[in-house]
């Protein structure tokens, strides 16, 4: 977890780069102000929390009164930290994986779960992102548009695909990569090997036993509409920042911008997509080629999208770390299998 540490300081070398590159000083990020800033931050704690919501919400009704709704909403918001400090914003679902399998739940099941939330997530981002790279190609951005339908579709295409096909297909580990883990590690490569390829035979049976059932799309439909409200929140606290420095702009506006953003910032260039996030916002907003980033007068500056992204970056990754190391981190005391 150490190098996690070492990891967010490098995220700010895009943050830098792009002030000495524009002449963004201090006292420009700060006129944005104490309450646009905060408020943005506000936004940013909501969208966390409902993700939270969505995790124990899902994870209660499979489990019924499994642990407390508070501690697993808790638990899913410090597994954002991994999120935020890897490339494509992937890894949250190991440490759900992990705590549920530590409290006694059967990992087969543990990822079930952990899939459910994962995808709904995907799917929900993956849609306002497919719309935000639509209304950026009919406007004229088209490095823009093509760069955010094709990462977002891609990725949300291949997750719904792999989750609705677990229903009728038995997934393994793919022959090739098989083979060269059972020839380097031996006897462990072939434990290891055997023992992901039965993990990933129960999940797909725990897909065909619950993807079809009323209950199942009743969750999946109320974690999707979940999914979108918190992403809309995400997407609305730009508004609230841009608001700090004179820029006009609506909430859906805001949303399609940084949905777009966030789309390429999914690109597994940096860490936490730290460089990629800010450079799409500006490039959506101002329709400009993405190698291209003078910004004409009256238009986003780069003051707003350097306090965006402290205020839903670098104050939450603060936060989601205390609640990793609190609650997903520490010792747990085993319940019986479930």
């Amino acid at each position: 977890m150490n190098w996690r540490l070492v990891a967010i300081p490098v995220t700010l070398i895009p943050i830098f780069i792009i002030a000495i590159q524009f002449d963004i000083k201090p006292e420009d990020v700060l006129a944005i102000g104490f309450f646009p800033f905060a408020g943005a931050v506000v936004a940013m704690m909501i969208k966390l929390g409902l993700q939270g919501i969505k995790f124990a919400y899902i994870t209660r009704k499979y489990l019924g009164n499994f642990d407390s709704f508070f501690k697993l909403a808790g638990v899913r918001v410090g597994s954002e930290f991994i999120k935020f400090t890897t490339p494509m914003f992937v890894g949250a679902e190991f440490v759900v994986i992990y705590y549920l399998h530590k409290k006694g739940i059967n990992p087969a099941k543990a990822a079930w779960i952990a899939i459910m939330d994962i995808v709904t997530e995907v799917f929900a981002a993956g849609l306002l992102s497919i719309m935000a790279g639509i209304i950026a190609l009919l406007n004229g951005a088209y490095v823009v548009a093509a760069v955010i339908l094709a990462t977002s579709i891609t990725i949300t295409s291949l997750w719904m695909i792999m989750f609705f096909l677990s229903s009728k297909h038995t997934f393994q580990v793919p022959k090739v990569l098989a083979n060269l883990v059972k020839r380097f590690g031996k006897e462990k490569g072939t434990k290891a090997i055997d023992k992901t390829n039965t993990w990933m035979e129960e999940v797909c049976i725990m897909s065909r036993e619950n993807l079809k059932t009323p209950e199942s799309k009743k969750i999946f439909t109320v974690s999707f509409l979940f999914s979108l409200i918190s992403w809309s929140f995400y997407g609305i606290s730009f508004m609230i920042i841009a608001m700090g420095t004179g820029f006009v702009i609506n909430a859906f506006d805001s949303i399609m911008a940084v949905m777009g953003a966030n789309a390429i910032g999914n690109l597994p260039i940096t860490i936490g997509g730290s460089g990629l996030a800010e450079f799409g916002i500006v490039a959506y907003l101002n329709n400009l080629d993405p190698f291209a980033f003078e910004i004409s007068e009256g238009v986003v500056g780069w003051n707003a999208v350097i306090g965006w992204r402290i205020a839903t970056y670098y104050v939450p990754i603060v936060f989601t770390w205390l609640l990793l190391v609190k609650l997903a981190l520490s010792k747990i005391s085993n319940t019986e299998d479930v």
